[in-house]
């Protein structure tokens, strides 16, 4: 075999080896962009040339320039070595743990509560405990109940707030329509 015959295998086997750029999932745009600042760096074109092109301004294309000189130091920062750490199995991991560790939890909680019957140990109920910001002579009293609130429809509140303020322009007509909607609401 010739030196040129093996010169020009060597150079195929080159040209198999280095696949080409992959751009499959870049827009036409992304793509017209990245060739149009390939030929100004590479000297075809002139940046002028290229935003005209581009159709864009020239101080448009030189941020456009950056990002991409920016994207394609990133892209040369060697890839961290060994395997990657994917962040929905580490959350499904948590989320395991978590369960075991509820579940140790509850059984903590029934053999504590099986001891204290064995022993015959019983907790202080809640109401002979004292409140905090309470006096101490005050701890046995019955507390007062309290009153609870009517629900109301935060709608009809907003409701009856802008009738109330298109009363002056309204005039008297709008009086009635607020009674209504009190009567409505419950109020």
């Amino acid at each position: 075999m010739t030196l040129v015959a093996k010169a020009e295998r060597r150079s195929v086997r080159r040209r198999r080896q280095a696949p080409p750029p992959s751009a499959a999932g870049a827009s036409p745009q992304a793509r017209r962009q990245a060739a149009t600042i390939l030929e100004v760096l590479a000297g075809v074109r002139r940046p002028s040339e290229a935003a005209q092109v581009l159709e864009i301004s020239l101080p448009r294309y030189y941020q456009l320039e950056q990002r991409a000189l920016a994207g394609l130091v990133s892209a040369c920062e060697p890839a961290p070595r060994g395997p990657r750490v994917d962040l929905t199995r580490r959350i499904k991991a948590l989320e395991r743990e978590k369960g075991r560790l509820q579940r140790e939890c509850d059984r903590q909680q029934a053999l504590v509560r099986a001891a204290q019957r064995t022993l015959g140990v019983t907790l202080p109920s809640a109401a002979k405990l004292p409140v905090p910001g309470k006096e101490a002579g005050t701890a046995g009293a019955p507390a007062k109940r309290r009153r609870n609130r009517r629900p109301s429809v935060r709608a009809l509140n907003a409701v009856r707030a802008l009738q109330v303020e298109q009363v002056p322009e309204a005039g008297v007509e709008a009086i009635p329509e607020v009674a209504a909607t009190a009567a409505i609401a419950g109020a």
